[in-house]
């Protein structure tokens, strides 16, 4: 559903598919919600540009999953005791906009924590770090570490930059 006037061109976003984990996973990595590209891919991080995937590759040593290849992208998280999923379970947001991100309900993260033996809970940036802060922290009673963003929009991070500081915060808990 779209909104015109003055929340001018948001659009109610209801988070489209499920989180990635099992009862062996050590970090759970949180989102703030999927990207337009995601949202289309129907899988996270599905924006060619995100370096998310060649980080997480790269910090567990291994090649990077190709693009529409949902299956191994999730088997790699799996293989590696990481968790997948976003803060935000339905907002109102323009576009892929995080700085737009309003009326937010979160998902039941709970759910990952109740069935996996999560030791870290790491954020993908800035905005996901806000919203869990906001939303889950005091709730989960499980503090996040805030890593720079994978984003395109991130362009003061160079890849071997973000590799680097996520295999500090990620290389501890993935096998």
């Amino acid at each position: 559903m779209r909104y015109h006037g003055r929340m001018a061109d948001y659009e109610r976003i209801h988070h489209a598919f499920d989180p990635v984990f099992d009862d062996a996973c050590r970090v759970l990595v949180l989102g703030s919600l999927p990207s337009a590209a995601s949202r289309e891919a129907r899988f996270y991080y599905g924006n060619p540009r995100n370096r998310f995937w060649r980080v997480v590759a790269s910090v567990v040593g291994e090649p990077v999953p190709a693009d529409d290849d949902v299956a191994a992208k999730r088997a790699l998280l799996l293989r590696h005791g990481i968790a997948l999923w976003d803060v935000v379970g339905s907002c109102d947001i323009r576009g892929s906009s995080d700085a737009s991100i309003r009326h937010v309900v979160p998902n039941d993260v709970a759910r990952v924590l109740a069935v996996a033996p999560v030791e870290a809970v790491l954020c993908n940036g800035g905005t996901a770090g806000r919203l869990y802060r906001r939303w889950l922290e005091a709730r989960l009673g499980v503090a996040a570490e805030v890593l720079p963003s994978t984003s395109p929009a991130n362009a003061a991070w160079s890849l071997e930059r973000l590799v680097g500081r996520w295999r500090e915060a990620l290389g501890p808990y993935v096998r």
